[in-house]
């Protein structure tokens, strides 16, 4: 996070952000900066500094699910704890890797996704401490005891995510006024303050602007900001700052404290803000595509080349192709809420068929099942499914 004006007082603030720090590498995690004290204080202590290696797993959680750029430390981290934790997971990762019923080679995304959610929900729900007791737990008697409590909080965690979203998505739907903004700003006092930063990213892929959603705790507005590619929402809040009573966070993500009666002064203000601030072709949603791709271009060999890419994430993401004159087959179906599970081929190779998953794009079959040719934007990843590794495409947008 960006430190503020005023420093904490404290015998020391480390952040490789503060303007008098000298560290070259500027976007460490919390735990990364954690890890980069560790290693200082076995090279002042003398210590066997090969003994950290066992905590790169953790750091590498922590970088990807804190969305920092994949890129020069955070690279080198991320890499070799994704190594570690393929090959000698912790019994609390293998835990959650179980019950997840992941069996792949672990990925970015799998953190993202699948480990870093769960690891939160324990914060998010109830305590932080049972993620900590469950990460460090040596017994696999209890690990898994600890694995399974997690497991059931982030249920609760997923629920309550969809019920707010809903209620968000539906108070939106009815104020044209809401939707003819730039910034979605929504207040109720009975949200769950632990997943409203959740709630917020999932609001921008139905109403792509900065969006700031907020609840009442210990008498105060709180919310959790989050912001759309290329826009830096914490300098739209810091032009707010005066109706806050504490903000922190970066570039797409920030938390806030006002009190009560500043909301409405705050709505207004963040509006204009964002309105004099943002270029209008940011609230255009846009997927940039690396490089078009005939099907049969679609090899072993060239995805083997692609994942000397890895590890991807934010800064360094995975590549984006486009395919154009595709036909869907007819064992194509609508799988999940609104997922799109489908095969598709080109007229000169129809035989040569590519299973893809389109999350969030089932409305559109009754369109493709007629027999028109399209296009897709997809990435390229394996699909691990009974004992079999196959080439699948994750199919971000679709045209006809």
């Amino acid at each position: 996070h960006r430190p503020g004006d005023e420093l904490p007082k404290a015998v020391a603030v480390l952040d490789q952000k503060r303007e008098d720090c000298t560290y070259p590498f500027k976007e460490l995690s919390g735990c990364g900066i954690g890890f980069k004290l560790m290693q200082a204080w076995t090279k002042q202590t003398q210590k066997e500094e090969a003994k950290l290696l066992a905590y790169l797993d953790l750091v590498a959680i922590s970088t990807c699910a804190d969305i920092v750029p994949i890129i020069g430390e955070n690279r080198i981290f991320v890499y070799y704890g994704l190594q570690q934790m393929n090959a000698h997971p912790r019994l609390g990762i293998k835990t959650i890797l179980e019950l997840a019923a992941l069996k792949s080679e672990l990925v970015v995304k799998d953190v993202v996704f699948t480990i870093a959610p769960r690891i939160n929900a324990a914060g998010r729900i109830a305590s932080g401490n049972k993620a900590v007791e469950m990460l460090v737990e040596e017994n696999s008697d209890k690990a898994i005891e600890f694995g399974g409590d997690i497991n059931e909080l982030n249920t609760e965690r997923k629920d309550l995510d969809k019920i707010i979203t809903q209620e968000a998505l539906a108070i939106i739907a009815e104020n044209e006024g809401l939707q003819n903004k730039k910034t979605t700003v929504l207040f109720q006092e009975n949200w769950h303050k632990g997943v409203i930063g959740i709630v917020a990213s999932r609001l921008i892929e139905t109403h792509y602007r900065p969006t700031i959603i907020l609840t009442e705790s210990n008498g105060k507005a709180t919310g959790s900001a989050r912001s759309v590619k290329d826009f830096d929402v914490y300098n739209a809040i810091d032009a707010c700052r005066d109706l806050l009573d504490q903000f922190g966070g970066h570039k797409y993500a920030a938390g806030l404290t006002m009190p009560l009666e500043n909301l409405d002064a705050f709505i207004q203000k963040f509006e204009e803000a964002v309105t004099a601030q943002i270029d209008p072709e940011l609230l255009i949603p846009q997927i940039g595509i690396d490089a078009q791709l005939e099907l049969n271009q679609i090899t072993d060999k060239f995805y083997k080349i692609l994942k000397q890419f890895a590890p991807c994430g934010p800064g360094n993401m995975r590549p984006v192709f486009m395919s154009e004159n595709v036909f869907i087959s007819e064992t194509s179906r609508v799988v999940g809420n609104n997922h799109l599970k489908m095969e598709v081929f080109q007229e000169e190779n129809p035989k040569l068929k590519f299973s893809c998953i389109a999350f969030n794009l089932g409305h559109q079959l009754d369109e493709l099942a007629a027999g028109v040719p399209f296009s897709i934007v997809y990435n390229i990843e394996e699909n691990y499914w009974n004992g079999k590794t196959t080439l699948q495409l994750n199919v971000k947008d679709i045209r006809i």
